[in-house]
């Protein structure tokens, strides 16, 4: 094989793969329209996930003891800033229509900033729950391991949590009386507190705490994709990738994160609001 020949084999072997575009050759509004078709997908699926928590959440609650949890300040705040990152986000997709780039990038970093504090108030609100032992309590077995088991209602009547103040104990949405010097619960309707339903009570294991766990845990998982997300839209806004012409990702990505604003607006009132 002559020098040239093999010159333009190594040549040939180390040129770059061009990446394929499955949309190549195709009329840029098919492109557009599958894409925002995707992310509605991904929005109707992630509804679903939801609303199939939440009825479970519902039918557990019916005819059950239920512990009703009082949102810390954290978690208020955490709405603020969810609902105030929203407007940024708008921001840069009109900034990059308009043909500022660097505008679009500034207002999806606002978006980026104000997601990473909703984030951090969400832990710390959580955190503030666990301490009032709304949480797992974590016990050292003999072999050294860890056992992870979630609070009763015992343990949260006998913990540093207040009653009307940090939770009240509800039934078919109407909050027990409650005697806080001897830690005795009488149902509702027992106004003069005659008969004592505490055991019956601290029998019912503490559900409610524990739908309220994972659904904040899930909503932060799909809050970190939107996050991820607005991390390759920056890129790609830095990088030329995103113009004025071309802002379908923007788009899609405004309407997830939109969707993740809405949905957490919805999951509060739900869990904390609505008995």
């Amino acid at each position: 094989m002559s020098y040239d020949a093999m010159n333009t084999n190594d040549s040939t072997s180390e040129a770059p793969q061009r990446k394929i575009d499955v949309f190549e050759g195709l009329d840029p509004s098919i492109r557009d329209r599958t894409k925002k078709m995707l992310m509605y997908f991904i929005v109707f699926a992630v509804v679903m996930l939801f609303a199939g928590f939440t009825s479970a959440y519902i039918v557990s609650n019916v005819g059950q003891f239920w512990v009703h949890i009082e949102p810390v300040q954290d978690l208020w705040i955490s709405n603020v800033l969810i609902v105030l990152s929203s407007l940024p986000m708008w921001l840069s997709l009109r900034s990059m229509k308009q043909g500022k780039p660097q505008a679009s990038f500034i207002f999806l970093a606002i978006t980026f900033g104000l997601g990473v504090a909703f984030t951090v108030l969400q832990l710390n609100g959580w955190g503030q729950l666990q301490d009032k032992g709304m949480g797992w309590t974590v016990d050292e077995l003999a072999s050294g391991a860890k056992a992870y088991r979630w609070n009763s209602i015992n343990q949260l009547l006998e913990g540093p949590a207040e009653w009307g103040v940090d939770y009240t104990i509800v039934q078919d949405g109407t909050a027990l009386n409650y005697r806080p010097e001897t830690k005795q619960l009488f149902a509702s309707d027992d106004v003069l507190m005659a008969r004592d339903i505490t055991i019956d009570v601290v029998r019912t294991s503490n559900s409610s705490a524990g739908y309220l766990f994972i659904l904040i845990l899930i909503h932060l998982f799909h809050l970190a994709l939107g996050l991820a997300y607005l991390v390759v839209n920056g890129i790609r806004i830095l990088r030329g990738k995103i113009t004025p012409d071309d802002t379908i990702r923007l788009h899609t990505g405004g309407v997830y994160w939109h969707f993740l604003g809405l949905l957490w607006v919805y999951l509060f009132a739900f869990l904390f609001l609505i008995h």
